[in-house]
């Protein structure tokens, strides 16, 4: 008994810096990081008894996750205080393109970065990741996808894509194909704004 309490430990102990480097990434702020780090210590040395083998790391990371979504609802019933954007000011020091990637991982929702993150900064497999995360592995496979799309679409300035519209005009006039921007939900509306 007394070796396998030690071993626990030990691997919890060898996951810190990891926990550590996927809080930070989660959080975007260092101190929070740490608080929540701290907090899935804890409650994973209160739950040791629940621990029944297998990956620590993806136990472990699942405590985070589920201690960062309970952070997040508390903050969402607060005010919402934005912070000044500094997008107008001049990008200097020696990779102005990671200030590109950080404002790129800002605009994801919380699944799709946390996905990115625990697969791309944590090397977690998608099997892992959907224990994490709670989800099938077609659902983190679903967010990766998007998350990569709306970094690359926002690392090129891309414009929204665009979708093939029939526009039927009359019975008598064939069906002619003009594209649309997305927004627009009514395909018949479209059509008439572009006649």
């Amino acid at each position: 008994m007394r070796g396998a309490l030690s071993e626990f430990r030990e691997q919890m102990e060898a996951a810190i810096p990891a926990l550590r480097r996927y809080a930070r990434a989660l959080t975007r702020d260092a101190e929070t990081a740490d608080d929540i780090v701290q907090d899935t210590l804890v409650r994973a040395l209160r739950s040791e008894h629940l621990f029944h083998g297998g990956n620590m790391r993806a136990w472990l990371y699942t405590i985070l996750t589920n201690l960062n979504r309970n952070r997040l609802r508390t903050l969402a019933r607060r005010p919402v205080l934005a912070p000044i954007k500094d997008s107008d000011v001049a990008i200097t020091g020696p990779d102005p393109g990671s200030r590109d990637i950080v404002r790129a991982l800002e605009m994801l929702t919380e699944e799709q970065r946390s996905a990115l993150l625990l697969v791309v900064l944590e090397s977690l497999t998608y099997r892992e990741v959907s224990e994490v995360q709670g989800v099938p592995i077609g659902t983190v496979m679903s967010r990766l996808a998007r998350a990569r799309n709306e970094i690359k679409a926002y690392l090129d300035s891309e414009r929204p894509a665009l979708r093939r519209v029939k526009c039927i005009e009359s019975q008598k006039r064939p069906v002619s194909h003009r594209a649309v921007e997305r927004p627009s939900n009514d395909p018949q509306k479209a059509c008439n704004a572009l006649a």
